[in-house]
């Protein structure tokens, strides 16, 4: 019988179990970018000696130079691949490192590749190459300013990870969903009631943002109750105590704390566990279910505001007196 975690994480059992499939896939996962590298480095060191058998009057600069450039972009492209594949190994079948986090580091090592390409090309050209362009830099960033700090804003949410794929959150404390998606410019968000939801990351980053899936996917939640004040606060404590410990996670315990003592009657805090953010309002739901059971059950008057109301002949009655 396959276990809970197998049938979470397949690709994780495959792998575990020694799929043959799932082990070609990998071969073949390293085998192009290993495989130009090496031609690349060959090319390189022996095209000297090369030129000298075959084509003694040729000049071998050009292929000196397009073996370099395939070198850096292959080893670029090999060593991506690399640390994906650490990063998918290191979440041990839990939660989805951000797509983001891969997707950054890809680019910063193309990025480093094709910059010592362009050094090799123009040699002691690329710095005034670099200086010139700078003006036209300056005045293409600020026309996509927006963009640009949406991009950044998501580059340090990559690298903090104050959220990963899977985790329930709420930003500003009126958005709530599960995260299917970590972007360069959004993140995409799906609630309880499946509707799809795409926030730029500099919004994200500016708003308070709860994670409710970290470090644990269980928390503790409260519920705020009155009680009337016939009802002495042991026993109001206990009665509410009693009726979340059978329907809520039984440990840690649930318990219930005196607020305050109201006109209306007693406030109490009623503080239980809750499994996880999906069960946040079934929870809630069946402990007021579970409280009102009580309370009807015990023959305890329930909360509610006394009104006396007087009539125009007594307040004569009253104020002639």
């Amino acid at each position: 019988m396959r276990t809970a975690l197998e049938r979470a994480n397949p690709e994780a059992s495959r792998r575990r179990s020694g799929d043959p499939a799932a082990a070609r896939t990998r071969f073949l996962w390293f085998l192009w970018p290993a495989l130009l590298f090496i031609i690349s480095i060959t090319a390189y060191v022996f095209h000297d000696l090369a030129f000298q058998k075959l084509a003694p009057d040729a000049d071998p600069n050009a292929v000196r130079q397009l073996s370099s450039a395939a070198a850096y972009f292959s080893g670029a492209w090999l060593l991506a691949r690399i640390i994906g594949a650490a990063l998918k190994r290191s979440r041990n079948g839990r939660r989805k490192v951000p797509k983001l986090l891969g997707d950054l580091i890809t680019a910063a090592l193309f990025v480093a590749a094709t910059m010592a390409t362009a050094a090799m090309l123009l040699g002691q050209s690329a710095g005034g190459a670099l200086a010139s362009s700078g003006l036209v830099i300056a005045i293409f960033g600020f026309a996509i300013r927006n963009v640009v700090a949406d991009v950044l804003s998501g580059i340090a949410l990559g690298l903090e990870a104050p959220f990963r794929i899977g985790d329930w959150i709420e930003i500003d404390g009126n958005i709530r969903g599960r995260v299917v998606e970590i972007g360069w410019r959004t993140t995409r968000l799906q609630t309880r009631n499946d509707i799809y939801m795409i926030l730029p990351n500099s919004q994200i980053s500016r708003q308070k943002l709860t994670n409710y899936s970290a470090p644990r996917k269980h928390y503790r939640a409260n519920l705020e109750m009155v009680l009337d004040h016939d009802v002495p606060i042991d026993e109001g404590k206990e009665l509410l105590a009693a009726a979340a410990t059978p329907i809520i996670m039984k440990s840690p315990k649930p318990d219930a704390r005196a607020l305050s003592y109201d006109a209306e009657g007693v406030r109490y805090a009623v503080r239980y566990w809750v499994p996880s953010f999906v069960d946040d309002i079934d929870c809630r739901d069946a402990l007021l279910v579970a409280v009102d059971a009580a309370l009807r059950e015990r023959g305890l008057p329930p909360p509610f505001r006394r009104v006396k109301l007087v009539s125009a002949r007594e307040d004569q009655s009253r104020s002639s007196s």
